[in-house]
């Protein structure tokens, strides 16, 4: 089966009832992987290629509490990272961001999503092909997804004027998120010379 073709529920692997295990502490903050997160933090799921750099670039964001790396928008349940590459999963790589809405708004997040890849590509993101690395934004309240749906509007004006494709990235609901690996985990900060392949379109999002 084709990594570019997202597998039916009879196609995906099988996954398992186990989940998995992870430290619940941010390498580079300290703060919580895992909820309950403290009182009043909001929180949406994002992917955009590869999310070893799309962590990093939302956990330097000011007012961005903590991140997570993960599956989501898939079958299987609890996958592997092996199983979400294999594209027999679903799943596409994201990001848990959980943010402060007093330091950091939605906007500002959808702004940095949006400068920091190129959401044209379909299942791919640069050199990374297969529908783990899919452009996503996965939104917690109606709210968020009204101005994720509207952001849109505006930055595909903005990539028709370079000469960019229709936008391909998937905006929906929050569903289940699950946990990557502990390796996984704010790589780029374990791993300071490890792979980036973020590589944005030239845009500026004043949204």
């Amino acid at each position: 089966m084709s990594k570019l073709v997202l597998p039916s529920a009879d196609q995906a692997l099988p996954g398992r009832d186990t989940e998995m295990q992870i430290s619940n502490q941010h390498f580079v903050n300290g703060q919580p992987l895992k909820p309950p997160f403290a009182a009043g933090l909001c929180s949406a799921v994002f992917g955009m290629g590869c999310f070893w750099g799309a962590e990093r670039r939302f956990w330097q964001q000011p007012g961005v509490v903590s991140t997570a790396v993960g599956y989501a928008g898939g079958v299987t349940p609890n996958p592997s990272y092996e199983e979400a590459c294999s594209g027999l999963t679903g799943h596409s790589e994201v990001v848990l961001v959980v943010y402060d809405p007093a330091q950091i708004g939605f906007d500002q997040l959808l702004a940095v999503f949006w400068e920091s890849h190129d959401p044209t590509q379909g299942m791919r993101q640069g050199n990374d092909i297969g529908s783990q690395y899919r452009s996503v934004i996965y939104c917690d309240t109606d709210n968020q997804l009204e101005q994720a749906l509207a952001s849109a509007e505006t930055v595909q004006s903005q990539l028709a004027s370079l000469g960019f494709g229709d936008i391909t990235t998937e905006m929906r609901m929050a569903p289940t998120f699950f946990y990557a690996e502990e390796y996984h985990q704010q790589y780029l900060a374990k791993n300071p010379a490890g792979y980036c392949g973020l590589r944005g379109t030239g845009i500026s999002c004043a949204i």
